[in-house]
């Protein structure tokens, strides 16, 4: 499975990528939501986008309806450690605009990957 990781923490998006290249994933990183839609062109077979919410350039909401209005099959969690409003409130707005799972930093491998698996099944 190919695997799109968009996240501006550095360690965040390193501890995902982790999780999943060690299920014998393809998983590609970004560190902002203008270059996760820049791989995203140059990737088109990718099969999930792990997003977070609130980042600097474009946020998880914008990748969220750029990526259904483009690609409506893609699949999308959305993950965030909250915010001046608290995670949930961005979780739920990123559900409603889209996102078909959302997870609340911070989570477990095992958490991650029975999402990925309820999702993509």
């Amino acid at each position: 499975m190919k695997i799109l990781v968009i996240d501006d923490d550095k360690q965040v998006n390193k501890l995902v990528y982790s999780m999943l290249s060690n299920e014998k994933n393809e998983v590609l990183q970004a560190f902002d939501g203008v270059q996760g839609l820049e791989i995203l062109k140059e990737s088109p077979d990718i099969d999930l986008i792990i997003t977070d919410i609130i980042m600097p350039e474009k946020e998880g909401i914008e990748i969220i309806r750029d990526v259904k209005k483009n690609h409506p099959k893609l699949k999308i969690i959305a993950i965030s450690g909250g915010g001046r409003i608290g995670a949930h409130s961005y979780l739920n707005l990123a559900k409603s605009l889209g996102a078909d799972q959302i997870l609340e930093k911070p989570f477990s491998k095992k958490e991650l990957i029975s999402l990925i698996d309820s999702i993509l099944k």
